[in-house]
């Protein structure tokens, strides 16, 4: 074969890699372990693009150089599949979210098995396949069986918590748990009834159900996360959510906040990556404070970081969702609150922090007393306060911070200043470390570390306060109210929660006729009437359980999506006892953790996080050996797609006051070079400043429009995304005609052309998406071009973890560099394949062992485009050099086997070898080939170069002499005379001076 017939290669090497199970690893083995993982996908309908596999193809080079390494190389993959989109499909057409997934999982398993990545498939993870999430079912009942105890730090089996209240009571606990559990002794725990037992058992479980401020969408029926919002409505279809209360599980991650902070010392991420975290967690030192409402029973208790300031408090702030709001509002203002309350509700808690500049509030009508002074303090509420951080109330403090400074101003409050020699006329003075504080009574004079003791002393002696460690991180809310989840092994007696025997397990999804809430408003799992769970009888709760909707019911909300992600990196370390148990200990204790993992940023608050949390925890309880998931950690940037523009022309006119805005009845076109490229988006073209322009669409605009030939108009244009298969790549122009039978609304449309007839597009590189029509199809790289092509092309854009437009145009320079280097190996008669056996040249060598040195560099960091570059320069010098030995081939071709695997197991069976080139040992780097022994000098003549020569490195002054002077062009450029001087630098210059 001479031709380079990439897909005969490619489809005859996936073929054998996957009837061999080429990447299958072992769980025993005497070679080193090491476990490559990527962040696994969802499987969306769309299928992959070719930003998806970056990734991947980064995290297959490094998985294949372990091996040939002579590393035990797991590297697996699956599926994220449980989600909300295949749900919201289900709802639209009927179809079951199991058949979707299916299908779009079996789309997805073709696309990557065509890019040529060494997965070990026979650990395939699914998280919505019932074998899987049974597991995760059973995670969840060990943290239902579980509390955190502080003094050792660490989760505890639910049982010796129950021991200790029958000998002890509660007194002496210290746990993570509720707030306000009274205080009980051995006895009266031994009295109390078992559902009340439950009741308290409750409060201390690490998950638990209870009454939860949460993200509300009503359109899509479902409580979502904060990262499933963006900018205020739902991330999928764009619904509004609003914040409300519901009976919900939730999870004490807070009991692991110090745990999650100090463990990222102990990992190699990315320090944004580790920023993020530490920001989400949010570690402040402060003190809590009560203060007493005014003519009232009740109290609010705050957390400050600045006890030092206390005395500068004029007002507090609530949040609008805080429990006393209700209760402590005077009739006078019920109705104002009422409003602000609901209006707050339509706002999600990442959008008001965002939301700096917006001052609102409204004032309640009550007044707390000050601790200290006992002056009152009238009480407001205000959507920058948040129920979920501190206790959802702020001691106000206008001089010394400037949300509150700002809220003050806007509602003339007082604004008195306790800080010496500060001035706060503009704005307030946040300068902790040179605080001197003032107007404050035994505070007076004091720096800020010397106040904060002394107040905490202060507010510890009178009962009012102490000093405490705050975390902005809270309790993670874990139902959703879904279909396509995994189902709560949980039923309700008497109102409490029961666990499902784990035997019993697991509790599989039921059939429901649609994906919708009931018409009472329950989840959607409230339509079922057939559970299904593992054949052993539910011996509990006896065979009555199946009719849950009158005995025992059982819990209708379902697991969010990060409950499977969350602990999916051990399953795959298993591969025979997965009926047995979520992952053997043999095969925990070998692979123990990930030592590379790869995926994107956007998961730092989320996936990340959570998957910590889970793993401290079962590390707590026994269940796995290590107590961090992933060891090195990188994000892969981005592939940015670039979208075409076609610019619609919009009008506008005054009439009287009002001012109207529309469309032409035919939508009027214009080619982008009449537009001014520093605009953006919807801009006003001036009939002053672009007249040219101007006339030329207001001309087109009463041709069509007749009724507007007397009105003043104004014209705007607005740029839509088209799709890029309607474009004339090389001349960035629209085909018109295509253009006009792809969308109905544009079959009669008129354009704006060039001179010469032509149409052309505004371009812009943005994230590759399909409703922006920009995405480039892998597949179609692939049967053009190869997988190998792709594989290179995708790490030669740019360095990993950077943002990289995707240009296909430059593709083919990766191609026609692949099709020289299998030209290397086939020099013989015809292009036939031919290796001598003849010892390689020294210059060929040297290309070899450079290339070896640089490559190996570049992938142990991660600099893969770099390493691309290398094998272009190695295999034009070896073309150039002609070379065809064996002993420089052989090694090439295992050296380029992790990017371009199909072209070098072609070769690598070639060269004469049986098996996959895979393990075969990565070529040693040996310095001496670069090493140079000759020094080719410049020889000058009174300082100017006349020739070279070529003379070994270890010569002597005296040796370097007699050589030049015996040169016939010495004796050429002297003309017989005899030189002054002759200086010379070893190694580097000759001069002779005449």
């Amino acid at each position: 074969m001479g031709k380079y017939h990439f897909n005969e290669i490619e489809a005859k090497w996936q073929k054998h890699w996957a009837e061999n199970q080429t990447f299958k690893a072992e769980n025993d083995s005497e070679k080193p372990k090491y476990y490559v993982l990527d962040m696994f996908p969802y499987p969306s309908g769309a299928g992959l693009h070719v930003g998806h596999p970056l990734g991947y193809i980064a995290s297959d080079i490094y998985a294949r150089y372990k091996r040939h390494q002579g590393f035990n190389v797991l590297h697996p993959q699956g599926y994220d599949s449980f989600g909300l989109p295949a749900e919201q499909y289900a709802i639209q057409t009927g179809q079951h979210p199991a058949k979707t997934t299916e299908e779009n999982i079996a789309r997805y398993r073709e696309q990557l098995d065509k890019i040529g990545f060494s997965f070990d498939w026979s650990r395939e993870v699914r998280t919505s396949n019932p074998e899987y999430y049974r597991w995760t079912q059973w995670i969840f009942l060990q943290l239902f069986e579980s509390w955190y105890d502080k003094d050792l730090d660490k989760a505890r089996s639910i049982e010796e918590l129950r021991a200790i209240f029958s000998s002890e009571g509660n007194i002496h606990i210290n746990a993570v748990c509720d707030e306000g559990i009274a205080h009980f002794t051995a006895s009266d725990w031994l009295g109390f009834s078992e559902t009340k037992k439950q009741e308290i058992l409750l409060k201390y479980r690490l998950t638990y159900l209870a009454e939860t401020e949460v993200n509300w969408c009503p359109q899509l029926g479902t409580v979502l996360a904060n990262d499933e919002i963006v900018n205020g409505v739902s991330e999928r279809g764009g619904y509004p959510v609003v914040r409300k209360k519901m009976k919900q599980w939730s999870m004490r991650i807070t009991a692991y906040a110090q745990r999650l902070l100090d463990g990222l010392d102990k990992i190699d991420w990315p320090q944004p990556l580790k920023d993020s975290q530490t920001n989400w967690i949010g570690r402040s030192k402060g003190a809590t404070v009560e203060f007493k409402i005014q003519n009232s029973e009740f109290k609010i208790p705050v957390f400050t970081t600045r006890p030092d300031t206390i005395f500068g408090v004029s007002f507090m702030v609530l949040a609008p969702e805080h429990d006393l709001v209700s209760k402590i509002t005077t009739a006078q203002h019920k109705e104002a609150v009422g409003k602000y309350v609901e209006a707050t509700a339509k706002r999600s808690e990442r959008e008001r922090m965002a939301d700096v500049k917006t001052i609102t509030g409204v004032f309640t009508g009550a007044y707390a007393e000050h601790p200290f002074t006992k002056e009152p303090i009238p009480i407001w509420i205000g959507d920058y306060v948040l129920a979920g951080y501190g206790t959802g109330a702020v001691m106000s403090v206008p001089c010394g911070d400037q949300r509150d400074y700002d809220f003050a101003k806007h509602f003339n409050l007082p604004i008195p200043n306790i800080f010496k020699d500060a001035d706060i006329s503009e704005e307030a003075y946040s300068d902790k470390e040179n605080t001197i504080i003032a107007n404050s009574d035994f505070l007076n004079g004091l720096n800020y570390a010397e106040a904060t003791d002394k107040i905490i002393a202060a507010l510890e002696e009178k009962g009012i306060g102490k000093g405490k460690i705050n975390y902005r991180l809270r309790d993670a809310v874990f139902s959703r109210q879904r279909y396509w989840g995994e189902p709560f092994p949980i039923y309700y007696k008497d109102g409490m929660p029961q666990i499902i025997p784990t035997e019993s397990l697991p509790l599989r999804l039921p059939e429901v006729e649609k994906y919708l809430p009931t018409e009472e408003g329950e989840p959607p799992l409230g339509r079922a009437d057939d559970w299904a769970w593992n054949e052993k009888e539910l011996s509990v709760v006896s065979c009555e359980l199946i009719d849950h909707k009158t005995v025992f019911p059982l819990e209708l909300n379902t697991m969010p999506g990060w409950a499977g992600s969350s602990w999916y990196f051990f399953r795959y370390m298993e591969d025979e006892k997965r009926d047995e148990v979520f992952a053997s200990k043999e095969a925990l204790n070998y692979w123990k953790n990930v030592d590379l993992y790869i995926g994107g940023s956007e998961h730092a608050t989320g996936h990340l996080l959570y998957s910590r949390f889970w793993v401290k925890f079962m590390h707590d309880r026994g269940l796995v050996p290590v107590d961090e998931p992933f060891k090195k950690l990188i994000n892969q940037g981005m592939i940015l797609g670039e979208s075409a523009f076609v610019n619609r022309i919009t009008a506008g006119y005054n009439k009287g006051d009002t001012y109207y805005v529309f469309q032409s009845s035919v939508p009027i076109l214009i080619s982008d070079s009449f537009i001014d490229k520093s605009l953006k988006h919807i801009h006003n073209i001036d009939k002053d400043s672009n007249s040219k322009t101007y006339n030329i669409i207001l001309q087109k605009f009463i041709e069509l429009n007749p009724d507007f030939k007397n009105q003043e108009i104004e014209f705007s244009y607005t740029p839509f995304h088209v799709d890029l298969a309607l474009i004339n790549e090389t001349k960035n122009e629209l085909d018109i005609e295509t253009f006009k039978n792809w969308r109905e609304e544009y079959k009669n449309a008129e354009f704006i052309t060039e001179e010469d007839g032509s149409f052309k597009v505004s371009r812009e590189v943005e994230k590759m998406s399909k409703s922006k029509y920009n995405v480039v199809n892998p597949d179609d790289i692939c049967e053009q071009y190869g997988a190998d092509t792709l594989r290179m092309y995708e790490m030669f854009l740019g360095p990993l973890e950077q943002a990289k437009p995707w240009n296909t145009a430059g593709i083919t320079g990766v191609h026609g560099f692949l099709k020289k280097l299998w030209k290397l190996y086939h020099s013989g008669e015809n292009e036939s394949f031919y290796v001598s056996d003849d010892s390689a040249s020294k210059d060929s060598l040297k290309t070899l062992h450079k290339t070896i040195k640089k490559v190996q560099e570049d992938i142990e960091n991660f600099s893969f485009n770099t390493s691309v570059s290398s094998f272009m320069i190695a295999v034009n010098e070896l073309s150039a050099e002609k070379c065809n030995s064996r002993e420089v081939l052989e090694p090439l071709a295992i050296l380029i086997s992790p990017y371009a695997p199909h072209i070098a197991e072609e070769l690598w069976e070639k060269l004469g070898h049986s098996g996959s080139i895979s393990t075969a040992p990565f070529p040693k780097f040996e310095e001496k080939y670069l090493v140079e022994s000759n020094k080719e000098y410049p020889i000058s003549f009174n300082g100017k170069m006349r020739f070279t020569l070529e003379l070994p490195l270890d010569l002597s002054k005296d040796e370097i002499e007699s050589a030049v002077m015996a040169h016939e062009k010495t004796a050429q450029y002297l003309e017989g005379r005899t030189p002054k001087k002759v200086i010379i630098v070893p190694g580097k210059i000759v001069n002779i001076v005449g």
